[in-house]
């Protein structure tokens, strides 16, 4: 296994610079198991979603549904970034994890990845998560986290 960085992913997915976009697809192929950290990928989407790339929740998610399209990449945990791509999303037919019914979060990649993250930290380490606590508005707004 290896483990490529935030710019490897940004050069592979977008191909925005043809020599380096060619020398991450070719280190992705040879390798059957690349690893993108939830450090990287929250960053990735981070510079996607920037003033230079400007793409939306829906480019975000067709970003991250080709990497777990990618038969030799893989996260820490494809759980956790799934349920934190739903929150990101708010995809409709998908179970409300928002404490208000009708009224979707709107919330930050990197914050439903945070909180994501911490539930399954808690169980791993065979916990119950008491709460996620944050002062920001529209992640409070999911089940699980409260406001300090």
């Amino acid at each position: 296994m290896i483990a490529i960085d935030t710019n490897v992913v940004l050069r592979y997915v977008l191909n925005d610079d043809k020599a380096q976009g060619r020398k991450a697809a070719a280190l992705i192929r040879r390798h059957k198991r690349v690893l993108i950290t939830d450090v990287v990928l929250a960053e990735t989407v981070w510079t996607l979603k920037g003033r230079r790339y400007k793409l939306d929740k829906s480019g975000i998610c067709q970003v991250v549904n080709a990497l777990f399209a990618e038969p030799g990449i893989c996260f820490e945990d494809n759980q956790v970034v799934w349920r934190a791509l739903n929150d990101f999303i708010g995809a409709d037919g998908l179970p409300d994890t928002s404490k208000s019914k009708g009224k979707k979060a709107n919330i930050d990649f990197a914050d439903a990845l945070i909180i994501n993250k911490a539930r399954w930290c808690a169980g791993q380490a065979g916990r119950a998560l008491e709460a996620v606590y944050t002062f920001d508005g529209d992640a409070a707004k999911l089940a699980g986290v409260k406001r300090p």
